[in-house]
């Protein structure tokens, strides 16, 4: 069975957020992922702490946030305290660092510098003590009397960071588009840093990241997710990309405007050849969409997240809507199977 998530990111005011969010529990959503990038986003935090009142059963994370701009102290207090507000519904996603970093100049986490702010947060919410590097002074969360079953999900799409995560993480957050062909390589990497921890991929979550654009026109449905394929690209693949791609990749690499991250109008959409698209995206008619679901389908995935586009000003509830009935055929058929 497929599992549903939906990626929001806060573009639009919190009011929006939050009716997204209920409509993705009323309709059976497993898990709702909030983006956190300060410069370009509203602020998570209190983004998902206000889409979680009123809400009974679905999972808030981050899709996703990163131990820089945020202090490991800071992460500890926003989960510990997210997950005594909605009863453990919560879903920590992080990575090295992405726009919210790069806006700034900054550099992300270093592979070793992510394992080591994971490990201090299983600390924190442990109750323990965590030292601070730069003064040596011991902190901890003073509230949490007895330990907090916090997962940790880690976003990932290159190979170092996919064995990583599955070496360590509870769940990991996959970002390789939605071809058979690249999805089997992270799994194939994530089980690797399984073993190395005496575990499989049955204990672990794996979400399938997925830029999507539900639209009747195929052609403005691919137009939509070239944005979000172009974020993809910029990264290291746990797959070859065909070498007649390659130059394209490279000229998005060299023009990727991280102020415009998954801005459907950005300039370095309109450089996204379709052949990537298609391998980077689940954009089509809904005929076409659940085509490609029913192809990935038996993978081992756990859940496919989407990242609903829309043209600017277009609410993203028929997306949600239709994706929604997507893998509820798709289920349905499996269990007849």
């Amino acid at each position: 069975m497929i599992h549903k998530g939906v990626g929001l990111f806060p573009t639009e005011p919190v009011s929006i957020m939050r009716k997204y969010t209920h409509l993705a529990e009323e309709l059976g959503y497993a898990n709702v992922w909030f983006g956190d990038s300060q410069n370009i986003w509203r602020e998570s935090s209190i983004t998902m702490g206000a889409a979680a009142v009123g809400t009974e059963r679905i999972v808030f994370g981050t899709g996703v946030t990163n131990a820089v701009t945020r202090h490991r102290s800071l992460l500890a207090s926003t989960w510990a305290s997210l997950a005594e507000f909605t009863g453990g519904r919560v879903a920590l996603g992080i990575g090295t660092g992405d726009s919210s970093l790069r806006t700034m100049g900054l550099k992300p986490l270093k592979l070793a510098e992510l394992e080591r702010a994971i490990d201090e947060l299983r600390e924190l919410f442990a109750g323990r003590d965590v030292k601070e590097a730069s003064s040596g002074a011991s902190f901890h969360l003073n509230y949490v009397t007895e330990p907090l079953d916090i997962p940790i999900y880690i976003a990932a799409s290159a190979p170092r960071i996919l064995e990583l995560s599955g070496r360590i993480a509870d769940g990991v957050i996959v970002l390789v588009g939605a071809s058979r062909t690249f999805i089997q390589a992270a799994l194939d990497t994530i089980e690797k840093g399984a073993k190395a921890s005496g575990r499989t991929l049955d204990d672990l979550h794996i979400v399938l990241w997925t830029p999507t654009a539900i639209q009747d026109n195929p052609v403005k449905a691919r137009d939509l997710a070239r944005a979000h394929v172009a974020r993809v690209c910029i990264r290291p693949l746990p797959a070859q990309v065909d070498s007649s791609l390659q130059a394209a990749i490279d000229r998005i690499r060299d023009s990727y405007d991280y102020y415009h991250h998954m801005d459907t109008e950005a300039d370095h959409a309109d450089i996204v050849p379709d052949e990537l698209v298609d391998l980077f995206a689940l954009a089509g008619t809904p005929a076409e969409c659940e085509q490609r679901v029913r192809e990935i389908s038996d993978l081992g995935i756990d859940q496919i997240s989407i990242v609903p586009f829309v043209p600017p000003g277009e609410s993203r509830e028929g997306t949600i809507r239709t994706f929604s009935e997507i893998v509820d055929r798709v289920n349905q058929g499996r269990d007849g199977d």
